[in-house]
């Protein structure tokens, strides 16, 4: 079975579930064979690393990933977290699929097409 994200990297996301609730960040990564994604600021941990040879023992912070239906897209026209949908647009002769954003045409009350996350 294809595990279709709405989430891509590079997008701009809100966490709505967890530890980081409300908080805004960057995809730095998406995975849309386990449906997670790491996403820059959020879900930090602290990992204790033991000495090895010449190397010191050191505590790092590093991100790790969250499951993708813990975030949602944040409009690029209204800067809030917002639902997906899909449009196909005609292009050259040829069907494309686009996203655009939910929030956006029910408080612009534009069509989807003026809408389109890109």
């Amino acid at each position: 079975m294809r595990n279709t994200m709405k989430i891509r990297s590079w997008d701009t996301v809100a966490v709505i579930a967890g530890k980081d609730k409300w908080k805004k960040g960057k995809v730095l990564k998406a995975l849309p064979e386990s449906g997670k994604v790491l996403v820059e600021g959020i879900n930090v941990v602290t990992r204790h690393i033991k000495k090895q040879g010449t190397n010191p023992g050191q505590i790092i912070k590093m991100e790790k990933v969250i499951d993708a239906s813990n975030v949602m897209l944040v409009c690029p026209f209204t800067e809030k977290p917002t639902r997906v949908g899909y449009v196909m647009i005609e292009e050259k002769g040829v069907n494309k699929k686009f996203r655009f954003s939910k929030k956006a045409v029910k408080e612009n009350k534009k069509a989807a097409k003026d809408c389109i996350i890109k």
